[in-house]
C-alpha cells in the first residue's frame, strides 16, 4: 500500500485542519457503516418458573401480607399476561413449555407413578436454541424423567444442576429422602450427571449457580431454565424467612377484599406463613440475579420470563379464585406471567388475550432466530405480535385443561376454554350422568355462577371440542407407549431406578399395590442389580426378583441389612419389566414392602 505524506509547511493550517476532519469523518462513517453492517448479538433468555407459587402469592396481584418486592418491581416494568394458563400440576406444565404442545402428548400425565417421563424423541426449546448456538442451562426441578435418555442434559441442555423426582426430599430423590426435614438444606445434587454435595438452601444454590452460569457464558447468547424447587412442600425454610412471618395473620386484609375466598384453618395459616417466607427467600435471590445482570451489562439484551408452574398448594389468598393445584378451575391453572425485556418491549402493559405454557416455545423460536423443524408440530402459538404490539389480540383458539392421576379418565376435572366461555366437567352425579359447569369469565371471572342450564347448545359445543381433544389424547403415541428408561449405556451407569418414575399395580390376593419398573436393555450382557432399602432390615423376610420371565429369589434373616445383591444376571435386549417383591414378617404375617430404590449396573 502506497501512504501519502502530507508536508504542514505546505499546506496552510486551515488546509490541514479541514484534510484532517475529512479523514476523521470518512474514518467514522466507516465505523458506522461497519457497526451498521454487524448483526446485533442474539437476546438472552432467562425462564424462571417457581412451584406451588399461587397467583396471590405476589403483593403485585393484591396480598398486602407478603413481602416480594423484586418480583413487583419485575411485574412493574414488564409485559404481563393477565390470563396465561398452565395445568393444574406441574410435571405436566414443564413439559409443555418444554414442547409446545399439550402435555400427555409427550407422554406425561401426573406428577409420579411413571406419568412424568417425557418421550426423549420430543424437541425441546434447549435443543432448538442449541441449533442456534445458545449455550443452555438448566437448574433446579427437571421432574421430566430421572434416567437416561429423559434427563435435562440428554434434552438439550449444556450445563445441569438438578434434584431428582418432583421435589427435594420427597421419595424419588433418594439422596435426600433420609434427611427428613432438612432435606431443603445442603441438599445432594446431580451436576451434569454426577452426584454432587451442595451447601446452604436449596433456593440459594440455585441462584449462585445461576449466577456462575451468567457469567460463564457472558459472551455468548445463553438460555438459563431456572426453575425453583421452592415454595413446594415439605414446606422447609432459613429460620430469619420464617421470622418475617411468624407473627402475621394470613387472612389480614384480604379475606375482606369483597372476593371470594377459601375455607382456611389455622394449620393453612401456618402453611400460607411459610410459603410467604420461602417466596420471599426467592424475591431476595432474584435481587442477586438481576443485580448480576446489570453489572455485566447484559439487562438490556436479556428477555427474562417469570412465571409459576400451577396454582397454590394449600387454602389461602388466590385473588378470589376458584380452585387451586390440581383444579381445572382457574386457582389451579392461571397464573403470573411477566416477560422483560428491555431492548424490544418497551411499554410495560396488560395482555388480555389468554396465553399458555405452550406458547414459549415458539415465541422464543421467533425470537431467538432459532428454526422450528417443518414436520415439528406443536400446539403453541408465538405470542411476539402481542409482545411487540404489531397485533392486539391472537386468533381465537381453544385451550384444554385436565388432569387426574390415570390419564385421560372422562369427564373429571377436565376443562375447555374458547373465547370467554369455559365449559369444566366436574365427575358424575349420584345416578352416574356426566356433570359440566359452563362460565363466561368476562362476567364471572371467579366461576361462581354456572349458566350450562340456560346454554344448552353452547355446553354440546364446547363438549365436541372436548371430546375431539380427549380422542386425540388418548390415541396419542405416548400414552399409548409409555416412555421409559435405558439400561446398559455409555451415557448412565448404573442407573437408578426410583419411586417416582416407577409404575404401581394391584394384583389379586395383594393387600398393597406392588411397585415395577418398565425399561429398555440396550444390549444383551450381564449386570448386578441391588435393591435398597430406605431403613436398615430388622425382621426376616424374603425377596423376589422378578426380571421379565426371569424370578431370582432369597431369604434372609433381618441383620440390619440396608440393600440386597443380586450378582451377574444375564438380561437380554429389548423392553423388559423389573419389579422387586420384598416380603416381610410382621405381627405373624409376610407383609409386602416398597423397595427404596434399584441399582441397575452393567458388567
Amino acid at each position: 500500500m502506497i501512504k501519502t505524506r502530507v508536508s504542514i509547511d505546505v499546506l496552510g493550517s486551515k488546509a490541514f485542519r479541514l484534510l484532517l476532519f475529512f479523514i476523521i469523518a470518512q474514518g467514522m462513517l466507516s465505523c458506522s457503516n461497519q457497526s451498521e453492517n454487524k448483526p446485533d448479538k442474539k437476546p438472552n433468555v432467562i425462564l424462571i418458573i417457581t412451584d406451588d407459587q399461587g397467583f396471590g402469592d405476589l403483593g403485585y396481584y393484591g396480598n398486602p401480607n407478603i413481602k416480594t418486592p423484586v418480583l413487583d418491581s419485575l411485574a412493574e416494568r414488564s409485559v404481563r399476561f393477565d390470563e396465561f394458563l398452565v395445568n393444574p400440576v406441574c410435571a405436566p406444565t414443564r413439559s409443555a413449555i418444554m414442547t409446545g404442545k399439550y402435555a400427555m402428548s409427550t407422554g406425561v400425565h401426573d406428577t409420579y407413578r411413571g406419568g412424568a417421563m417425557m418421550a426423549p424423541s420430543e424437541v425441546t426449546i434447549a435443543e432448538l436454541l442449541k441449533e442456534a448456538d445458545y449455550k443452555t442451562g438448566m437448574i433446579g426441578k427437571w421432574h421430566l424423567g430421572d434416567n437416561y435418555p429423559m434427563r435435562p442434559q440428554d434434552q438439550g441442555f449444556d450445563y445441569t444442576l438438578n434434584h431428582l423426582s418432583g421435589g427435594i426430599g420427597q421419595y424419588g430423590d433418594w439422596p435426600n429422602t433420609l434427611k427428613g426435614d432438612r432435606s431443603y438444606f445442603d441438599p445432594i445434587l446431580w451436576k451434569n450427571g454426577e452426584q454432587v454435595q451442595t451447601q446452604g438452601y436449596c433456593s440459594d444454590v440455585f441462584t449462585e449457580a445461576a449466577i456462575d452460569f451468567v457469567k460463564e457464558n457472558k459472551e455468548s447468547p445463553f438460555f438459563l431454565y431456572l426453575s425453583y424447587n421452592a415454595p413446594h412442600g415439605p414446606l422447609q425454610l432459613p429460620q430469619k424467612y420464617y421470622d418475617l412471618y411468624k407473627d402475621i395473620d394470613p387472612d389480614a386484609n384480604v379475606k375482606d377484599q369483597g372476593l371470594p375466598y377459601p375455607k382456611v384453618t389455622e394449620h393453612s395459616r401456618e402453611n400460607a406463613r411459610k410459603v410467604y417466607g420461602m417466596v420471599t427467600n426467592i424475591d431476595d435471590n432474584l435481587r442477586l440475579l438481576f443485580k448480576s445482570l446489570d453489572e455485566l451489562e447484559l439487562e438490556e439484551n436479556t428477555l427474562v420470563i417469570f412465571m409459576t408452574d400451577n396454582g397454590p398448594q394449600h387454602p389461602r389468598y388466590i385473588a378470589g379464585m376458584r380452585g387451586r393445584k390440581g383444579s381445572a378451575f382457574q386457582g389451579g391453572v392461571r397464573v403470573p406471567s411477566f416477560w422483560y425485556y428491555p431492548k424490544a418491549f418497551k411499554e410495560p402493559r396488560d395482555i388480555k388475550t389468554p396465553a399458555a405454557h405452550y406458547d414459549i416455545l415458539p415465541t422464543l423460536a421467533e425470537l431467538t432466530g432459532a428454526k422450528i423443524p417443518d414436520d415439528l408440530k406443536i400446539e403453541g402459538t408465538s405470542l411476539m405480535p402481542l409482545l411487540t404490539k404489531e397485533e392486539s389480540e391472537l386468533p381465537e383458539r381453544i385451550i384444554n385443561r385436565y388432569w387426574s392421576r390415570d390419564a385421560p379418565v372422562r369427564y373429571r376435572n377436565i376443562a375447555t376454554r374458547k373465547g370467554n366461555y369455559k365449559l369444566v366437567g366436574v365427575g358424575k352425579d349420584d345416578n352416574g350422568n356426566d356433570q359440566f359447569q359452563l362460565f363466561n369469565l368476562d362476567k364471572d371471572p371467579y366461576e361462581q355462577n354456572d349458566i350450562s342450564s340456560e346454554n344448552k347448545k353452547l355446553v354440546d359445543e364446547l363438549k365436541v371440542e372436548m371430546d375431539n381433544w380427549l380422542n386425540t389424547m388418548e390415541t396419542s403415541e405416548h400414552i399409548l407407549d409409555s416412555p421409559r428408561p435405558i439400561i446398559g449405556t455409555v451415557f448412565e451407569n448404573p442407573v437408578m431406578l426410583n419411586q417416582n418414575d416407577a409404575n404401581f399395580i394391584k394384583k389379586e390376593g395383594e393387600k398393597k399395590e406392588l411397585i415395577y419398573w418398565d425399561a429398555i436393555i440396550k444390549e444383551t450382557k450381564n449386570y448386578d442389580i441391588i435393591v435398597h432399602l430406605d431403613q436398615a432390615m430388622m425382621d426376616n423376610g424374603e425377596l423376589e426378583l422378578v426380571i421379565g420371565d426371569q424370578r431370582e429369589a432369597l431369604s434372609f434373616k433381618g441383620e440390619g441389612q440396608t440393600n440386597f445383591v443380586f450378582k451377574d444376571l444375564e438380561l437380554s435386549e429389548g423392553d423388559i419389566t423389573i419389579m422387586p417383591k420384598l416380603y416381610v414378617m410382621h405381627n405373624g404375617e409376610m407383609e409386602y414392602k416398597y423397595p427404596f430404590y434399584v441399582e441397575v449396573k452393567s458388567l
